[in-house]
C-alpha cells in the first residue's frame, strides 16, 4: 500500500480559511452537516458478539478514535456497520 499523500498541501495551505470552507461547501460528496443531521441520527448499537480480528489501520485513524475515549473499539464496529447497511441496499441490485 502507497502512503505517500496526493493532496497537493502547498495549494491548500495557499488558501484562505474562508476558501477552504467555500470549497467545502460547494463539494457535493461534503455536504454540511445540520442541525436536521443530528435530529435524524441514531446511535448504533450491534446486539450480536463480536468476533476478535486483527485490522491494519492507518495509524492517524487509528489515534482519532482512540481519542474519542473508552468505547472507541466499539465506536469503530458502528462506523463500519453503518457503511455497510448504507450500502447492503444498494448491492442487491449490484449485478457486477
Amino acid at each position: 500500500m502507497n502512503n505517500i499523500s496526493k493532496t497537493d498541501w502547498k495549494k491548500v495551505d495557499s488558501k484562505s480559511d474562508e476558501e477552504l470552507t467555500q470549497n467545502a461547501i460547494s463539494d457535493p460528496d461534503n455536504p454540511p452537516i445540520d442541525e436536521d443531521f443530528f435530529v435524524k441520527a441514531k446511535r448504533v448499537n450491534s446486539p450480536q458478539p463480536k468476533q476478535q480480528i486483527t485490522l491494519r489501520i492507518d495509524s492517524d485513524t487509528l489515534d482519532w478514535f482512540k481519542k474519542q475515549g473508552k468505547g472507541y473499539q466499539t465506536m469503530m464496529n458502528a462506523v463500519l456497520r453503518a457503511y455497510k447497511d448504507s450500502r447492503q441496499d444498494s448491492s442487491k441490485t449490484d449485478t457486477g
